[in-house]
């Protein structure tokens, strides 16, 4: 060791790691909701949907076996949204594409953004079901008192039916909750 090099403290040094740490775990923490949001889009763990483009679902060839798609819709946040499917279940065959539409009408008497989350269950199922198009992708902002008719074009995976664990599915729940934007609810 060098003489002339000035020597840390042992209790200087110990602190400096500590807050180091501190520091790299608050980052990690920060960074964990955008990357696991990520990893499940993916995946398709935990019932999160994929999405595919028109070219990619062009190539998805239909078979003959059919299954149930069950659309469920909510409202949160104090959101004065009516939001409803078209139709509460859709039959098709695995591997065909679908569109289902969702209404939603402003009931309140301002302008009102709002955006939804989704979901499918059971989640083995969420990887196969693959949405082309959706309103979910963008925010709908609805002027008071508008009604509004939202596609959302979809299919079910035919590679489902060579999982152990989702090939026995009968029937799917797409769910979407529209919660408003930040800083758009009335009276704010």
């Amino acid at each position: 060791m060098n003489a002339l090099a000035p020597r840390l403290d042992p209790k200087l040094k110990t602190a400096f790691l500590a807050g180091a740490l501190a520091v790299a775990m608050t980052g990690l923490g920060f960074a964990a909701v955008p990357l696991y949001d990520l990893f499940c889009r993916v995946t398709g763990f935990g019932g999160t949907t994929m999405r595919i483009s028109e070219v990619e679902a062009s190539q998805i060839q239909a078979t003959t076996r059919t299954i149930s798609v069950r659309f469920d819709s909510n409202v949160r946040g104090g959101l004065p949204w009516t939001f409803r499917p078209e139709r509460p279940t859709e039959r098709l065959s695995i591997g065909a594409r679908d569109m289902m539409i969702f209404v939603a009408k402003n009931e309140s008497s301002e302008a009102v953004t709002g955006t939804a989350t989704f979901n499918v269950t059971p989640s083995q199922a969420g990887p196969y079901f693959s949405k082309i198009q959706c309103f979910c992708f963008t925010e709908q902002r609805l002027e008071p008192g508008q009604e509004v008719r939202m596609p959302v074009v979809y299919l079910v995976d035919p590679k489902i039916l060579d999982d152990p664990e989702a090939r026995d599915v009968q029937e799917i729940t797409l769910s979407y909750t529209f919660f408003p934007v930040d800083g758009t609810k009335p009276g704010s």
